[in-house]
């Protein structure tokens, strides 16, 4: 059996979110003797003079002409069980429906069981995508998963926003899952000496490139909040949209993004993108900063899974200091600048 993980990038590396999609993928692929392949799409959109067999897989190895071994990430695929690798084109860019066709068409070359991803934006909307090209169902934010028999799958997955665990049967016969951020360790193996990579070709109609995200490094937006181990957390009592300016410089400091609370993307003082919460980005950095953020249940749900939480509030009382590791009772307008001085003193004396 063959269980196929996307996976996303992190620079010249593999996203951690991938690598414990990966770690679930191979614990899948071992309940039935299997094995688990790694799926990375192609950041040119295409390959080098490598060509391509009636199959749509590469006759070649491609290499330093930009190809597929050039494209793949093989040491950290290799150290989590990953023996193969398929580096498909796509165009250019991130194309969710593109790259769920080339999914739902690798799945069929190599008679996949089950498809695999990390529960981040761009996992879970191409196995939307996929769920829907194939018709098969899609389980989300799970935590374990394993075979039982042909078409029937026996799943732990995460309900709302993680506050509980649901056991489940899915009867699929191709199995379609995300696995929940921060449940699954990154756990690497040994054994693995080295990976297979083949370049895949699919059939991408003009209708799966219609909506395309190309970006850069330079544009890219900084940090990503699902994955800063520094989140900075803004909430209403920020006071208005010119208060976040120090939380970003904060932030910027501290090598982390900004977050903040629903009611004040509902304000308008702050893009959706930035939300943290039920409703918006779940959260599990190494420190949440929460500055004029009460805390309420929906919000506590995107960032109870913080390895530390550090609020700022003139409300002892507020429910986000019944979790926070560490309160600061004061003015953030007073805290926050004073705080920023001290790491740029702190800075130019190192």
């Amino acid at each position: 059996m063959t269980v196929l993980c996307l996976v996303e990038r992190d620079g010249d590396g593999v996203a951690d979110a991938s690598l414990r999609a990966l770690s679930l993928a191979r614990e899948l692929a071992a309940s039935a003797g299997g094995s688990v392949a790694a799926v990375v799409f192609s950041r040119s959109g295409g390959f080098g003079s490598g060509g391509f067999g009636s199959d749509g897989l590469g006759s070649d190895r491609a290499g330093p002409d930009g190809g597929a071994e050039a494209d793949v990430p093989e040491r950290e695929l290799a150290a989590f069980g990953v023996a193969d690798a398929y580096v498909v084109a796509a165009g250019a860019g991130y194309a969710p429906a593109a790259w769920a066709r080339g999914l739902a068409e690798l799945a069929v070359t190599c008679a996949a069981a089950a498809v695999v991803a990390a529960a981040t934006d761009r996992g879970s909307e191409v196995l939307a995508h996929l769920g829907a090209l194939t018709g098969q169902p899609v389980a989300a934010n799970c935590t374990s998963a394993r075979w039982i028999a042909p078409g029937y799958w026996e799943l732990v997955r995460q309900r709302w926003a993680g506050s509980l665990l649901e056991d489940a049967a899915l009867e699929a016969t191709l199995a379609l899952l995300t696995v929940a951020a921060d449940a699954v360790p990154a756990q690497p193996v040994a054994g693995v000496a080295g990976v297979n990579v083949q370049a895949f070709q699919p059939e991408i109609a003009a209708a799966d490139l219609q909506v395309r995200a190309v970006e850069s490094a330079e544009r890219s937006g900084g940090v990503s909040l699902a994955t800063a181990r520094v989140v900075v957390g803004g909430g209403r009592g920020v006071g208005g949209p010119e208060g976040f300016e120090v939380l970003e410089e904060l932030a910027g400091l501290l090598g982390g993004t900004l977050g903040v609370s629903r009611v004040v993307t509902s304000q308008g003082w702050r893009p959706h993108r930035q939300q943290v919460g039920q409703t918006g980005t779940k959260i599990s950095p190494e420190l949440y900063l929460a500055c004029g953020i009460s805390g309420a249940i929906q919000h506590m749900a995107g960032c109870l899974s913080a390895k530390h939480i550090v609020a700022v509030n003139t409300d002892p009382d507020a429910p986000i200091i019944a979790h926070a590791d560490y309160a600061v009772i004061g003015d953030l307008s007073q805290v926050i600048p004073a705080l920023v001085a001290a790491i740029r003193d702190r800075a130019g004396a190192a």
